[in-house]
C-alpha cells in the first residue's frame, strides 16, 4: 500500500521536532546554551501536536481538537514570551464552552461515539467507527460484519474498542491518534494486525497471536500518532 501524502508530511514534522530536541540538549551539554530556557517554550509542543491532528483529520471533531490544542499552545508560548498576559482564574469558563462546543456538535451532526469528561458505553454495528474521548472515556462494542475501520481519538482520556464479534472482507483502516491517553482495542483471532503508527514518547504494542497459515486474509491496518500515549491490540 502506497503511503499518503499527509503520512508523509506528519513524519516529517515528528523528524525534524526530535532532530531539534537532540540538538538541544547537545548544545546544553557542551555550555553553549541554556537549554532551561527553551524548555519554558514546551507549550509550543501542543501547536505541534495539533497540527498534525489536523493534517490527519477526516471528520469535523478531530479538526475541532486538533484546533484548540494549536489556541492553547499559541496562548501560553505567547504568555510565556512575555507577549500577552492571561490569568486562568479569569479564563477558565472557556473550557465549560469547549465542552458545550462538543456537545452541539454531536448535537446537529449525529456524531454520537464519543466522550467529554464522562464515561459512556456503547454498543452498534456500523461498518465505521468515529470515536473521540476528551478527558473521559469510552467504550464501545462492534459486530459489524463488514468493519471498514474508521477513526479514533484519544485526548487526555481513553478508549476501548471491543471488535472480537465483528468481521471484515479483506482489509480495514483505522486512523488512531492518542495524546496523554490510551487506545486498547480488542480484535478477532482471524485478523493480521498491520501497525503503521508513529509513536512520541509513547508506543504501538501489538499482543496478538498471528492466525493460522490456512485463515482467510484480514488485514487490519493501523495508522496514526501516540504522543505520550499507547496503542495496545490484542486478542
Amino acid at each position: 500500500m502506497k503511503n499518503h501524502p499527509s503520512r508523509k508530511s506528519t513524519q516529517s514534522i515528528v523528524g525534524a521536532g526530535i532532530i531539534v530536541l537532540g540538538i538541544l540538549f547537545l548544545l546544553d551539554n557542551f555550555g553553549i546554551m541554556d537549554a532551561r530556557y527553551v524548555l519554558r517554550l514546551w507549550p509550543v509542543l501542543l501547536i505541534i501536536v495539533g497540527i498534525l491532528k489536523i493534517i490527519q483529520s477526516r471528520s469535523s471533531h478531530s479538526w475541532i481538537i486538533g484546533a484548540i490544542l494549536v489556541f492553547l499552545g499559541t496562548v501560553i508560548t505567547l504568555h510565556r514570551l512575555d507577549i500577552i498576559y492571561y490569568n486562568w482564574h479569569q479564563w477558565w469558563p472557556v473550557l465549560l464552552i469547549i465542552i458545550g462546543i462538543g456537545l452541539l456538535s454531536r448535537a446537529w451532526t449525529g456524531f454520537h461515539h464519543n466522550a467529554i469528561l464522562t464515561g459512556r458505553k456503547t454498543n452498534y454495528s456500523e461498518s465505521t467507527v468515529n470515536l473521540l474521548a476528551f478527558m473521559g472515556g469510552n467504550h464501545i462494542k462492534n459486530v459489524s460484519q463488514d468493519f471498514q475501520g474508521g477513526e479514533a481519538t484519544a485526548v487526555m482520556g481513553g478508549i476501548e474498542m471491543d471488535l472480537r464479534q465483528a468481521s471484515m472482507n479483506g482489509e480495514a483502516v483505522l486512523n488512531v491518534f492518542t495524546f496523554w491517553g490510551g487506545i486498547d482495542i480488542k480484535v478477532p483471532t482471524d485478523w493480521t494486525i498491520i501497525l503503521k503508527g508513529v509513536p512520541l514518547f509513547g508506543g504501538f504494542t501489538d499482543k496478538t497471536m498471528p492466525p493460522p497459515p490456512d485463515t482467510p486474509n484480514k488485514r487490519f491496518i493501523i495508522n496514526g500518532y501516540a504522543i505520550m500515549g499507547g496503542v495496545e491490540i490484542k486478542n
